[in-house]
């Protein structure tokens, strides 16, 4: 009898489970479609081999309710707890990081001082997006790009599972890998341990990061060395007793034996405190004159130290060809009785012959060793006639001096200026009126020149007077220079000066004549206060003064000083005429009106000319007329006698000098 047995009407027990042995399907129902062209996956509504699946028969109110559902009190249900306020990671995290301390170790390939690395690491970790982030901490004059290592992001745990790390994963004494390279953990700051510990982690102790074995190499090798030497000589007692007691002897160095040698003087000092000498080059003759020997002036040959006598005195054993050779490696060193005058000493594969000595070392030979003669030995060269220098003769480039320069001097220098006499006689020119006289040629009789005689440097500059209708360029006809007299020496020039300079005399300028006529009063007071400087000055000085006489002293010429006393009315005319004269040649009749001409020499625009504007006009024309002048051309315009010049007054001047335009 067959009967229908419901395996779901069992209880869930061991036993009472088996498998239906009539069934036949067990395929799996199908949960993957596709709609408008995606796909979509679905949950099954029947299960294996098209059995029905078994749901909950509560829906998801009567479920809430379960979960909520707390027992009745013995007063009644109690009250519900009010929801907790929800706050985002972001906001709960924000700034928190974590701070994990590790190293990790970099393979060093090809070097036998190091098989491997060890560089220090931070791992910081964001609780906010779980990011991680690992620094490297500089180290200087490590010579490895240092920095960030990996860049703040969330780093993959494992590949195929598509996890990422947590804060849970990094743990102390452990490791973490991260794209490959092993990070040891060593210990965390405070705030991470107390974290960890708050999220019921356990910490692990702290463990030291192991040492870098070329750091540890390095700081043994610098590490200072001690070494303690018995020895039973009182050094102590030597330094106190023989301090700041030195033998001196002079010796030389015969090197002509090789190639561009030549003999050599020298100084041995041997300092008896510590047996040690040192070998002093000899820059200067005997005499106390400096040698031209064309060696650079180096005090030292052989600098301070202890000499061995065989340089090449050592064991076998030691290795020469990468250590020198200290002092305990030797065994024979220099003492005084090796440098006796007459003796020969190899100090350096250099020969040196000890030919004398000072009165204290003798004294010392004398005391200690018995020595009673000290002859020096002879050792000075062959006498022989010195060339002597002679200066070339002057080749006419240039100035003297600047010639001299290049003979006394590898790099010519510029030549001395006497500063104190520029700067006393600075802006003071002696100026003089001078006519040049050609005998030969009339045409250059009427040119007249303006002569500067600069008291700073003795020199002269030369201008031409403008004239009209002469067809020739006015202006500069030489530049500051100084002019040697006629007939002197090439080599030793004899050049003017003030004492040279009287009215009549001819100077001779470059194979040119030119005739004093005239100077000013600036001349005459100059010459008289300092008739000490210039022998030979009286002649210029009463030739000047009768010039004064005659009222003629200081026509055309610009120089403050005093004005003579009670000028003529013939004199003073001849200075307006003279004034307008200079406004012609300064193209002052090229102004469009008489208007343009007033306000040019209005300049605070008071509709008068003050005597300051006239001065200061006059003077940016650059004409040659002294202060004390312009006052008494001024005293002549001014016909109203008010101290300015009003602009009637002004064309009165201007039509009576005849200066405007047409």
């Amino acid at each position: 009898m067959a009967s229908h047995i419901n395996t779901h009407s069992l209880p869930y027990l061991p036993g009472n489970t088996f498998s239906d042995p009539t069934k036949s399907r067990f395929h799996v129902p199908q949960t993957l479609d596709f709609k408008n062209g995606f796909a979509l996956k679905h949950k099954p509504e029947v299960g294996i081999g098209g059995e029905p699946i078994h749901q909950n028969a509560l829906n998801e109110d009567d479920l809430n309710e379960l979960a909520n559902f707390k027992p009745t009190l013995t007063y009644g249900q109690a009250k519900q707890a009010p929801p907790e306020e929800f706050i985002p990671s972001h906001v709960a995290f924000d700034k928190k990081v974590l701070l994990f301390n590790g190293y990790f170790k970099q393979t060093v390939y090809e070097s036998s001082a190091e098989y491997y690395r060890v560089r220090p690491v931070k791992i910081y970790y964001y609780l906010e997006d779980d990011t991680i982030s690992v620094m490297e901490p500089p180290v200087e004059n490590s010579g490895i790009p240092q920095g960030k290592l990996i860049r703040r992001q969330r780093l993959p745990k494992e590949d195929a599972t598509g996890e990422h790390y947590t804060y849970k994963d990094i743990k102390i004494n452990d490791t973490v890998t991260f794209y490959g390279k092993v990070f040891h953990i060593t210990s965390c700051d405070v705030w991470t341990k107390e974290y960890l510990t708050s999220q019921g982690l356990v910490v692990n102790n702290f463990v030291e990061s192991p040492p870098d074995p070329y750091e540890e190499d390095r700081k043994r090798r610098n590490a200072p060395k001690t070494f303690t030497t018995k020895s039973d000589f009182d050094k102590l007692n030597q330094f106190l007793t023989l301090d700041r007691k030195v033998l001196r002897f002079f010796c030389i160095w015969d090197d002509r034996d090789a190639m561009f040698g030549d003999v050599r003087p020298f100084i041995i000092h041997y300092y008896l405190a510590d047996d040690t000498l040192e070998v002093r080059e000899v820059h200067k003759t005997p005499e106390g004159r400096d040698r031209n020997d064309g060696r650079d002036p180096f005090p030292l040959l052989l600098t301070r130290m202890r000499v061995p006598k065989n340089l090449y005195d050592i064991p076998p054993s030691f290795p020469t060809i990468s250590m020198e050779a200290k002092e305990t490696e030797h065994q024979e060193y220099f003492t005084p009785e090796d440098f006796m005058i007459g003796n020969t000493v190899t100090m350096m594969n250099r020969r040196f012959l000890i030919y004398d000595m000072d009165k204290f070392t003798q004294e010392f030979y004398r005391y200690n060793y018995g020595i009673k003669s000290f002859e020096p030995v002879p050792v000075g060269p062959p006498a022989c006639d010195a060339p002597k220098m002679y200066i070339p003769p002057y080749n006419g480039f240039g100035s003297l001096e600047d010639s001299l320069g290049s003979c006394f001097h590898l790099e010519p220098q510029p030549p001395r200026k006497d500063f104190i006499k520029m700067l006393s006689n600075d802006h003071n020119n002696l100026r003089f009126l001078a006519q040049m006289d050609d005998n030969d040629e009339n045409e250059n009789a009427d040119r007249e020149f303006i002569i500067y005689f600069s008291l700073a440097t003795d020199t002269f500059m030369i201008y031409e007077v403008p004239a009209r209708n002469t067809g020739r360029l006015a202006g500069k006809f030489l530049m500051r220079t100084r002019i040697p007299k006629p007939g002197c020496d090439i080599n030793e020039p004899e050049f003017y000066g003030p004492q040279d300079l009287a009215i009549g005399d001819v100077v001779y300028v470059f194979n040119r004549r030119f005739k004093i006529k005239d100077a000013d009063v600036f001349v005459l007071n100059y010459l008289k206060e300092n008739k000490h400087k210039f022998p030979g000055i009286d002649r210029t000085i009463k030739s000047l003064e009768n010039l004064h006489a005659n009222n003629q002293l200081g026509v055309g010429m610009i120089m403050d000083s005093q004005a003579p006393a009670g000028l003529s009315d013939t004199r003073k005319a001849e200075l307006v005429q003279t004034l307008s004269e200079q406004l012609r040649r300064a193209h002052f009749n090229r102004f469009f009106s008489i208007r343009e001409a007033f306000l040019k020499l209005d300049f605070n625009r008071d509709k008068y000319v003050q005597p300051e504007e006239l001065a200061h006009f006059i003077s940016q024309l650059n004409i040659p007329i002294e202060t004390y002048l312009i006052k008494e051309i001024f005293k002549v315009i001014d016909t109203n006698h008010d101290g300015k010049i009003s602009w009637e007054e002004f064309i009165e001047f201007i039509e009576a000098a005849g200066c405007q335009d047409g």
